[in-house]
């Protein structure tokens, strides 16, 4: 199975613009809700509300893509995203915002290279990561 990197490029977008609210605002239930949507994109990218409405709104007027990219590096970055947004949340949640704010920030920092750049963080690290542990020859 592969995906529509502009799919990925839009909800990067919009978790872009949900984290500088989330920064702005110190909205820990806003950073849990984030964090509900990482999850639900780590168990399948297709299946997340932002793939929803990229496909509704944009896919229709942008035609199929080019072309795709595996999902196992996407999946990968989600949960990443996953990890750094629950931590966000019980920062800000549970009162110590210092923490909300760094993981929220760290958070940010990688969906917006994403959004702008194409740069997917999280999905090179799993290449890297891949790359480090393959079969080693002697």
């Amino acid at each position: 199975m592969e995906l529509d990197p502009r799919g990925q490029r839009f909800a990067a977008t919009l978790t872009s613009i949900v984290l500088v609210v989330v920064l702005a605002t110190g909205w820990g239930w806003l950073a849990l809700v984030q964090t509900v949507v990482f999850a639900i994109t780590a168990a399948d990218p297709r299946r997340g509300p932002y793939a929803y409405v990229y496909r509704a709104l944009l896919l229709p007027r942008l035609g199929p893509p080019a072309e795709r990219e595996p999902v196992a590096p996407v999946r990968f970055a989600q949960l990443v995203g996953f990890s750094f947004l629950a931590v966000a949340s019980v920062g800000y949640l549970t009162g110590v915002t210092t923490l909300g704010v760094v993981f929220t920030a760290f958070a940010l920092l990688a969906a917006f290279l994403n959004a702008a750049f194409g740069l997917c963080l999280g999905c090179e690290a799993y290449l890297a990561i891949k790359r480090l542990s393959g079969p080693r020859s002697a």
